[in-house]
C-alpha cells in the first residue's frame, strides 16, 4: 500500500472514530415534522425513517395496571383533567394526540417498534407515587420486551433511582441510565448502571464527568439539547448521545 492510501485509511479510521462518539436520540420521537406528535406511533416510525440512533418515549402505569405511553402525569379528555395513575386504560386510550392518533399503550408501541429497522427504543419510566407501582410497571414492561426478544434493542432511563435499581436487578444485562443529575459516575458504576443521562446544564457544571464516565466504562447521554451552541458544546465534550427535539440539526452538525 502506497503512502497516499495509508493516509486515506488512517484519515477515514479517525473520522469514523470521532463521528461514532456521538449519536442522536429523538426526544419523544421525531415529532417536529408533518403528521407527527410527541410520543405517537408516527413519531417513532419517523425517527426510524431518519435513522436516528434512538427514539425516546415516556410510560406510566394506569390505575388498572396497563402500561401506557404519555409524558405528563395527567391528560385532558373532553375538557376534564385526568391523572394517569388514577385512570383506567380504556379511558386513557380515548385521549387524542395532536396528530389525531389515540394515546397508545406500551403493547401497541412495541408492536410498532418491531417494524423499525434502524432506531433503538429508549423507554423512560416516569416516577410514580409508590415503589409498588414502579416495581409492577418495571416487571410488566421488561416481560413485554423479553417476550418479543427485543432486549438488545431497548434502553431504559428514569429519574427514579428505584426504577434504575429494579431494572438492573431484573435484567443485569439491560442498558439502564439515571436521569436526575445528582449522582456522580462513580456511584452509577457501583449501582451497575450503563451510564449517566443528565441535563446538559449538569454536564456544563461537571464537564469532567464525561471523561470520568468513559474511564469507568460508562456512557454519557445529555438532554434535551436543541440550540446549536449547546449541541456543539456537547459534541466537543465527546458525549456518547444527544437527546434532542431537533434530530436533523444535530445530525447536520455531526456531519
Amino acid at each position: 500500500m502506497n503512502l497516499r492510501n495509508l493516509f486515506l485509511v488512517a484519515f477515514f479510521a479517525l473520522y469514523l472514530q470521532v463521528h461514532a462518539q456521538t449519536e442522536v436520540i429523538a426526544h419523544r420521537g421525531f415529532w417536529k415534522t408533518d403528521g407527527s406528535a410527541q410520543n405517537s406511533l408516527t413519531a417513532l416510525l419517523k425517527a426510524d425513517s431518519i435513522k436516528a440512533y434512538g427514539s425516546e418515549m415516556d410510560i406510566w402505569l394506569s390505575s388498572d395496571g396497563v402500561p401506557v405511553v404519555n409524558h405528563d402525569a395527567h391528560v385532558t379528555l373532553n375538557g376534564e383533567k385526568l391523572i394517569v395513575q388514577d385512570t383506567p386504560a380504556n379511558i386513557l386510550t380515548q385521549v387524542k394526540l395532536q396528530n389525531g392518533e389515540k394515546l397508545p399503550t406500551v403493547e401497541e408501541y412495541l408492536d410498532a417498534f418491531e417494524k423499525c429497522t434502524h432506531t433503538k427504543l429508549i423507554i423512560e419510566f416516569k416516577k410514580h407515587r409508590s415503589k409498588y407501582q414502579e416495581d409492577e410497571l418495571t416487571e410488566k414492561v421488561l416481560k413485554m420486551v423479553r417476550d418479543r426478544n427485543l432486549q438488545n434493542r431497548v434502553d431504559y432511563i428514569s429519574f427514579s433511582l428505584n426504577f434504575v435499581v429494579k431494572t438492573i436487578h431484573l435484567d443485569p444485562l439491560a442498558t439502564v441510565y439515571y436521569l436526575n443529575g445528582d449522582l456522580s459516575p462513580h456511584v452509577m458504576k457501583e449501582i451497575g448502571a450503563t451510564g449517566i443521562d443528565y441535563h446538559f446544564s449538569v454536564i456544563d457544571k461537571h464537564p469532567e464527568w464525561v471523561k470520568l464516565s468513559h474511564d469507568l466504562g460508562l456512557k454519557v447521554n445529555v438532554w434535551t439539547v436543541n440550540k446549536a451552541e449547546d449541541i456543539q458544546r456537547m459534541i466537543d465534550l465527546k458525549v456518547d448521545y444527544i437527546t434532542t427535539d431537533e434530530p436533523l440539526l444535530v445530525e447536520e452538525m455531526l456531519n
